[in-house]
Order: structure tokens, then sequence, then C-alpha cells
């Protein structure tokens, strides 16, 4: 199967990006910035599937639920792997 090159639907799929992350800054989560939403969503669709059509990529930016990101966000920082507890030793 050929692979989908989403990076190239980055620029076309920006609103529907900034309106994600508005969205979560109006339920509070107001850390989240457009990069972080557009890793998530290509963090969901990195496994192989069938051809992804324009207007069902967007669908899959739309229905994102906050649960989702921030499980994302969670798995995001066991693999980036920091010692909290070195780094607090370091502080005091």
């Amino acid at each position: 199967m050929e692979r989908q090159q989403f990076e190239s639907w980055r620029y076309d799929v920006e609103p529907a990006l900034a309106s994600k992350v508005e969205e979560f800054h109006f339920l509070g989560y107001d850390r989240v910035t457009v990069d972080q939403v557009w890793a998530c969503v290509m963090d969901r669709l990195r496994k192989p599937k069938e051809f992804i059509h324009l207007h069902a990529f967007v669908q899959v930016i739309l229905t994102l639920k906050v649960q989702d990101y921030m499980t994302w966000v969670t798995k995001e920082s066991y693999r980036e792997g920091e010692d909290w507890f070195k780094k607090q030793d370091s502080l005091g």
C-alpha cells in the first residue's frame, strides 16, 4: 500500500487545527498548541489504513476528544523518558 502524504495537507487543514485548539482552550486546556494537535492526529493515523480523503482527514481532526489528546500527551511523556525524580534532586 502506498503511504499517504498528510504533510501536504497541513496548510489546507490549518483552520480545522486552529478550531480544535480553540475548543481545547475554551475547555481549560490552555497549553495545547496547533503542533501538538497535529502530532496527536498523525499518531492516530500512523497505522497503515486505506487511503483517506481530505474530508475524512478533517473529520479526524474535528472529532479529536480531549480524553484522546490527554492520553496521547501522557504516552508521549513516557516515551520521552524524562526522570522527574532526578530533576527534583538537582533542584533541591
